[in-house]
């Protein structure tokens, strides 16, 4: 019964592949973020995530813009220890496709840069791997009506 009224799964588009990587070295230097860049470069993942325990030096953040087009983040494993998603204040956010982004700048007659904006490096822009350009869709609960929508341009 449940194959029958279960809808078939779109085929979505490819994100590409995706590296995870933990340390629990105390010192994450020069070394070891060559190490994951190169381990990233030449097994083509798109995606490198980097957990460790500690702040990498700030020698060892340079190498991170280095590697496009791969993209590499890094967290500290005391900011993964609660998903900021689930908390009651934060709001869900949904990324919107290109063409969802079109037609919404279409439907307001609307600039990009007429839409307010979220940081790149605000927490939850971090956790969905927000980047320059993309719009995200936050849907609020409202007294008044329910829920209310809005729409942010990541900066």
């Amino acid at each position: 019964m449940i194959k029958q009224h279960t809808p078939a799964p779109n085929q979505s588009a490819a994100v590409g592949t995706l590296w995870v990587e933990f340390s629990a070295e105390s010192n994450i230097g020069i070394k070891h973020m060559r190490a994951f860049a190169h381990t990233i470069n030449s097994e083509n993942f798109h995606t490198g995530i980097f957990i460790c325990a500690s702040h990498p030096t700030p020698a060892a953040m340079k190498i991170v813009p280095t590697v496009l087009p791969s993209v590499i983040e890094v967290f500290l494993e005391s900011d993964l220890l609660v998903n900021i998603t689930k908390h009651e204040l934060v709001p869900k956010h949904i990324l919107l496709s290109r063409e969802e982004k079109k037609k919404l700048l279409e439907r307001y007659r609307l600039k990009e840069s007429q839409l307010p904006r979220i940081q790149g490096a605000d927490p939850v822009a971090r956790y969905y791997g927000l980047k320059r350009g993309h719009v995200v869709k936050i849907v609020r609960k409202s007294e008044t009506s329910g829920r209310y929508a809005s729409y942010r341009l990541c900066m």
